[in-house]
């Protein structure tokens, strides 16, 4: 059976405040043409399919509109969705029991019983070969929040022997369905120790203050394969080729410049064979001007270099400006917005630096010093910290003039 492994859509996400909706549409009008193309029976989607919880009607739209036309174009495909951090998990199940009469599997909770014990059944998902005889059990894990999870006394990381303890007993049960010529494969989203990090996942609230990393191990050896996903970048988990997240379709920040985005595809029988990556189409360019931040007068002028858009023009690629600043520039958006009127492309980001502010240490204040420092003792260590010189005359007047008119109200 040849299987794709995907994750981490987001659909609706905005990308610094730009409509990302012909993007997603047109990764999943490819996405179609290559189920087609290789002929996929199953598509594991690992988690993250929508970008907030309460999704817009249009991008629930267009996630069903996308599940209709997999399975018109391939009959006997089977999906199976599991719901991430960024989903919620029950309106993700809501059409469940309609899907399921398309062979499309949506797994979002942890069902348990009155007695609080986790109904295993229910997340695993059979696979049936074109004959309908089963062929996989799928141990289709969504994302585990706090309960949903075996509790372990007195164990150093509840989270990580939880999450281990579930996947060892899913494992188990799914051992006892398997009969001989059957294989077990496993979906997760969760991240793992040692797993290589995107700008986007840094900013990805931690669910236990940094202990939820969750080991190779903790998937059976007897695994064929794990579709992971929450890291935005494609890789392999402990130097395993059957433990991998396949990354996010579409660029998340300007740190992807040059990553190339891909679905993972191989055959299953007894064991994995021809696995591959397929890259998917860059639909939108990042561009970073300049490469290495310049000061704003040398910036200026590469900016004014760029092509103009006309009627004819591709879709303008998302921009982010990088500037060596070594003082406040107030009017710098504004500089910025006016040499780029007209030009070909869309400004997202402005990425001020000031060299000499990375440099010097960050000086810890207590509660006592703080409430002991008067506002322009303030203002001074904070400009002083992000500019490392003293502050103009001029400001520090202008400073002076807007706090005595605050204290002059607050009387």
């Amino acid at each position: 059976m040849k299987i794709l492994h995907t994750a981490d859509w987001h659909i609706g996400q905005l990308f610094h405040e730009y409509d990302r909706t012909p993007e997603h549409q047109q990764f999943l009008n490819w996405l179609v043409q290559t189920l087609q193309d290789e002929k996929i029976d199953v598509l594991l989607i690992s988690g993250d399919v929508f970008d907030i919880s309460n999704p817009a009607a249009a991008s629930i739209k267009m996630f069903y509109t996308f599940l209709n036309q997999a399975t018109k174009a391939n009959p006997n495909l089977q999906i199976i969705i599991t719901a991430g951090n960024h989903d919620s998990a029950s309106r993700l199940e809501a059409p469940k029991p309609l899907l399921e009469s398309s062979n499309v599997h949506i797994i979002g909770l942890v069902e348990k019983d009155a007695d609080g014990n986790i109904d295993y059944n229910k997340l695993i998902v059979p696979i049936h070969d074109a004959s309908g005889n089963i062929k996989i059990w799928c141990l289709a894990v969504p994302f585990l929040r706090m309960g949903d999870y075996p509790a372990i006394s007195d164990c150093a990381n509840p989270y990580t022997e939880g999450v281990t303890a579930l996947y060892e007993k899913a494992f188990q049960y799914a051992s006892l369905k398997k009969q001989n010529g059957q294989t077990i494969i496993g979906m997760g989203h969760l991240h793992t120790h040692h797993a290589e990090i995107s700008d986007l996942d840094k900013t990805e609230r931690l669910i236990m203050g940094g202990v939820e990393c969750i080991p190779a191990t903790a998937f059976h050896p007897d695994l064929k394969y794990v579709a992971l996903g929450h890291i935005h970048k494609a890789q392999r988990i402990g130097g395993k080729e059957h433990i991998r997240y396949s990354g996010s379709p579409l660029p998340m920040s300007f740190s992807e410049l040059n990553y190339k985005h891909q679905v993972i595809v191989f055959e299953l029988e007894e064991e994995i064979s021809n696995l591959k990556t397929i890259e998917i189409p860059l639909f939108v360019p990042l561009l970073r001007i300049p490469l290495k931040p310049l000061p704003l007068h040398e910036v200026i002028a590469l900016l004014e270099q760029l092509p103009i858009m006309d009627q004819h023009s591709e879709i303008a690629p998302y921009l982010e400006v990088r500037v060596l600043l070594d003082g406040p520039e107030p009017a710098l958006r504004h500089k910025i917005e006016t040499v780029l009127m007209g030009k070909k492309v869309r400004l997202a980001k402005i990425e001020s630096i000031n060299p000499a502010s990375k440099e010097k240490a960050s000086e810890f204040i207590t509660q006592e010093k703080l409430s002991e420092l008067q506002p322009l003792d303030v203002f001074n260590k904070i400009y002083q910290s992000r500019y490392n010189s003293e502050v103009p005359s001029t400001l520090l007047q202008l400073f002076q003039q807007v706090a005595q008119e605050v204290n002059q109200t607050a009387e």
